[in-house]
């Protein structure tokens, strides 16, 4: 019999701010289940920098759950791995195209949840 020593859950990776929590947006957005964005997609395309004028953390958050969205839509079959992009401005004379990647697996307790994340990420 293997002895578990150390296991990390989604809710543990939630209360040290590794993954987002943010369902109440994307319930907003049409979405189900719970979502989460890794920290380092928040701080990358949801944190407005600070020399960006015109744009709120809620619009881009909202960009990329739209893009999902759509993604999820255009999807020959069921899977439970989607690559999607989105437009993010992060400079004053500069949008770049970021490619993303939304998981949907198995939350702590069995349930369906999609956690968006860049693809070396995963």
């Amino acid at each position: 019999m293997d002895d578990l020593i150390f296991a990390y859950s989604r809710a543990d990776a939630l209360d040290d701010g590794v993954l987002v929590d943010v369902s109440h947006a994307a319930r907003e957005a049409g979405f189900v289940i719970p979502v989460a964005v890794t920290s380092t997609v928040f701080a990358t395309l949801v944190e407005v920098p600070a020399n960006i004028d015109g744009q709120d953390e809620e619009g881009r958050l909202w960009d990329i759950l739209t893009c999902l969205r759509f993604a999820i839509r255009q999807a020959k079959t069921h899977q439970s791995r989607i690559l999607f992009s989105v437009l993010v401005r992060n400079s004053q004379s500069r949008t770049n195209r970021h490619q993303l990647l939304s998981v949907c697996g198995p939350g702590d307790d069995g349930e369906p949840v999609i956690t968006i994340m860049f693809p070396d990420e995963a």
